[in-house]
């Protein structure tokens, strides 16, 4: 009989079960506070009597953070455990959430939305390096990708439901405080059961690089900030034109300082994996897409077709029940044909139902969507676990949180982009117009997606391997690290 093993050691193991529940929950919460808080706009306007502007930097305050932060959480992650970043940040969720919940005004109601976006940063990056850590044999690491995704698909699902609901029901406060008992259960599992990660090459010892860090937060913050303020101000604002610029000068002095760092918080060798570069580009264009669309459909239910804030979250549930189905799928198929074929097929499905939808949008009629609403779900959700395994497959297990910082941090500046894009296409939400703009932007997120399956055949290999967990580091090398890495 093999001897029980210590406690100490049973600790070190981890239990990867309630590591997943943890680090999906943490997942849940970020995706479902980007999407519950829209259906509270009107009631947060009836308390505080704020101006347009004032409600939606609400929803911006929070998104500008999270995208800005990804990639400093992601390289902390690396750096100092992303179980403990990962508890850090979601206890400065809840205690944001508890913030927000108890505002006496809207200008801190915002500011605690811009705080509670910082958290959201620390939790996304350091849950699916937790996930990377404590799932080392690749087909199970493959499946928990999955479901790890199929969780934030299940909150995009029903954010908009279950915000609505909460508002009628309990008030718009209710949406924040709900999150404080789902922090304190994520925190206790993580600290239980999660497994440290291994020190390799001595990660922990290295340096913070702070300037990076600083760059790194000045680039994307000022990116977002343009993209936000675009549609209000106009693209030749000089607060749109001056935010751009900064973006520009932060962007050449993080590469500058990056280049020259010995120990950069973002590695550029990185980008010269072709799959690396590929899936980041994949993330921008995929909720492009997706979120853009997301954005103008909710205007023309509610606006064109006059549909109340609860309808029209259900009108959204076949693509989004699509798209958790198509997650909980993926892995098997990831597993059996490889990352490339299932991010190509997805890519050409979403473009398709796309596509379709724009003929039929004039009809007036929601039964005519609903196929090509589940099409371009089911597409969206097999490209979403694929393209998260492949980045992860490029690169070593020391660098798994920077590289689920770039992958989150495109996807969030993506989908900025479209909700700006789509917006100025549709512009004012008059019925001629609006199908007019709601056509063209059809079209665009079509392209975008059809773009997408050409980066997967040109830049994802055949077969992207899941990376060497910290334990097990005989597992094949990662894109690039080598000229003897096996590619098959």
């Amino acid at each position: 009989m093999e001897p029980t093993p210590a406690p100490a050691d049973r600790a070190h193991q981890g239990r990867p079960g309630p590591t997943l529940f943890a680090a999906c929950l943490g997942f849940v919460v970020v995706i479902l506070d980007v999407s519950v808080v829209n259906v509270a706009t009107k009631a947060l306007g009836a308390e505080f009597g704020g101006s347009l502007s004032g409600l939606e930097w609400v929803i911006n305050g929070y998104t500008l953070t999270f995208a800005a932060f990804l990639l400093t959480a992601g390289a902390m992650g690396d750096r100092y455990d992303p179980k403990r970043i990962f508890t850090a940040g979601f206890a400065l969720f809840a205690l944001t959430s508890l913030a927000c919940g108890a505002a006496p005004t809207l200008v801190a109601l915002i500011a605690a939305r811009v705080l509670q976006g910082v958290g959201a940063a620390m939790i996304v990056p350091s849950s699916l390096s937790l996930v990377n850590t404590n799932f080392p044999e690749p087909a199970a690491r493959t499946r928990a990708v999955s479901l790890w995704a199929a969780a934030g698909g299940l909150a995009l699902a029903l954010g908009p439901v279950v915000g609505g609901l909460l508002v009628d029901s309990l008030g718009w406060r209710s949406i924040f405080y709900v999150n404080v008992p789902i922090a304190a259960v994520g925190i206790v599992l993580i600290r239980r059961y999660a497994r440290p990660a291994a020190a390799k090459d001595g990660s922990r010892r290295r340096s913070l690089d702070l300037p990076g860090q600083l760059l790194a937060v000045a680039a994307l913050g000022a990116f977002t900030g343009a993209i936000v303020e675009a549609n209000v101000l106009g693209w030749t604002s000089a607060t749109v034109l001056g935010c751009l610029a900064a973006f520009l000068v932060a962007t050449g002095a993080l590469i500058a300082v990056e280049r020259r760092s010995g120990d950069p918080m973002l590695p550029l060798h990185l980008f010269g994996r072709r799959t690396f570069s590929a899936t980041s580009l994949i993330g921008v264009l995929l909720n492009f897409a997706f979120y853009g669309l997301i954005f103008i459909f909710s205007l023309f239910f509610q606006q064109i077709w006059n549909y109340s804030p609860i309808t029209a979250g259900l009108a959204f549930l076949p693509m989004t029940a699509a798209v958790m189905t198509a997650n909980l799928c993926c892995g098997p198929l990831v597993r059996r044909f490889g990352a490339r074929p299932v991010l190509i097929t997805g890519s050409v499905l979403a473009a398709v139902g796309y596509l379709a939808i724009a003929p039929a949008v004039g009809h007036g009629s929601y039964a005519v969507l609903v196929a090509q609403f589940v099409v371009a779900g089911y597409g969206i959700g097999l490209v979403v676990p694929s393209m998260t395994n492949a980045m992860l497959g490029s690169v070593e297990p020391a660098n798994a949180g920077i590289a689920s910082g770039v992958l989150n941090a495109s996807r969030q500046l993506g989908g900025l982009i479209g909700v700006a894009v789509m917006g100025l296409l549709v512009g004012q939400a008059t019925s001629a117009h609006f199908l007019t703009g709601l056509r063209a932007a059809l079209v665009a997120a079509g392209a975008a997606l059809a773009v997408c399956a050409v980066l997967s055949a040109w830049g994802v290999r055949r077969r992207t391997v899941a990376p060497a967990a910290p334990a097990a580091p005989a597992v094949t090398e990662p894109e690039g690290a080598s000229h003897a890495a096996p590619r098959t």
